[in-house]
């Protein structure tokens, strides 16, 4: 089997709207960290899409794999809802969700890197295609490689959205890595999703597969698309009206109850992993304190919290999103409160025993 070199690995995983985002942009002013901004959030992890992790493929099927334009988030582009977190369309290149499709990798970890992801795209073609068959893990290793020596980088630092729920399929394929569990107050993360287009689409796709009676991973067929009711069949047009996804009458609470399953879900999942080679961030104690929490966050990482990196660090946080739950009525701060208990005792409970 061929040799690849390894630079210390850490994923930071969280369920999303939890300023990991944010974080992603810290780690990348870093001179030492390779910031591998929503790599498998680009992709999409859903087993039909994504092979097991000791699955041999090629160079060529490899790439085949990371640049594959992800449909869903083309479809949102089109429509005019696309999630903040997509770079390419901002500064277009070559690529287009009206036309060829954005490549997954191109969509926000090429540009998190570099101003030219159409030119570092280029650069990695004949590279990573011409790589020899191996297990598809082997492969994110030898990418995670050449990115960090093209930008000159000591560690590499992969941060997705949504990604407590992959834990035990990184684990599976990089057992010697590391992980950050990001948090957040959960009805402001809540709050924070209800209004996301993403977790949007997310929470109205389970409601399409529910009415029609699949599995909750399951991919609708246009049969079963025809017969949903017509505001959840719009969102799967290739052009839909943004307001089926953004004003549909969804209650908050019910986005609670996605942060608690996917808290209770997740910290099971990470319990598992070694306690030397886990450790957790909640992004209040991290506005509290930046340059606290990102020293030992860089010690983690293996880096230098040096001087000029925290200053940086500490001028991007914005604090103003802070409590923002605390602003809505009454009734359905209530609600989501309630909807939140079980994850946030759930939280409560690993953080007294830390």
């Amino acid at each position: 089997m061929d040799h690849i070199s390894t630079r210390p690995l850490t994923f930071v995983v969280g369920t999303g709207r939890s300023g990991s985002t944010a974080l992603s942009h810290v780690l990348n002013l870093h001179p030492g960290i390779l910031s591998v901004n929503e790599l498998f959030t680009s992709l999409g992890m859903e087993p039909h899409r994504h092979p097991l992790p000791a699955r041999t493929v090629s160079g060529a099927e490899f790439w085949e794999l990371v640049t594959r334009p992800n449909e869903g988030f083309d479809r949102m582009i089109r429509s005019g809802a696309p999630a903040p977190e997509f770079l390419y369309n901002r500064r277009p290149g070559r690529f287009s969700a009206e036309t060829t499709g954005i490549p997954a990798l191109s969509m926000m970890v090429l540009p998190h890197l570099t101003d030219d992801p159409d030119g570092l795209f280029d650069e990695l073609v004949p590279r990573v295609s011409a790589w020899p068959g191996r297990p598809v893990a082997r492969h994110y290793t030898a990418l995670f490689e050449l990115l960090a020596e093209r930008f000159g980088r000591g560690v590499v630092v992969e941060r997705s959205g949504g990604s407590l729920g992959w834990v035990p399929w990184m684990r599976e394929a990089f057992p010697g890595a590391r992980f950050v569990h990001m948090f957040r107050d959960g009805p402001d993360c809540a709050l924070s999703m209800s209004r996301h287009p993403g977790f949007r689409m997310t929470l109205r796709t389970m409601d399409a597969r529910s009415a029609a009676g699949t599995g909750l991973l399951a991919r609708l067929t246009d049969e079963q698309v025809r017969a949903l009711p017509p505001d959840l069949a719009g969102l799967f047009a290739e052009r839909f009206d943004p307001a089926l996804l953004m004003e549909a009458p969804v209650q908050v609470a019910r986005f609670g109850e996605m942060w608690s399953h996917f808290i209770t879900r997740g910290l099971t999942a990470l319990s598992r992993v070694p306690e030397g080679s886990r450790t957790s961030l909640s992004y209040e104690q991290l506005l509290d304190a930046p340059r606290r929490e990102l020293a030992r966050l860089a010690e983690f990482i293996g880096v230098d919290p040096a001087e000029e990196w925290l200053t940086a660090a500490e001028a991007t946080l914005d604090h103003g999103r802070r409590g923002s739950a605390l602003r809505l009525p009454a009734d359905e701060l209530s609600a989501l409160r309630e909807s939140c208990a079980p994850g946030t005792e759930a939280l409560r409970a690993v953080m007294a025993g830390a």
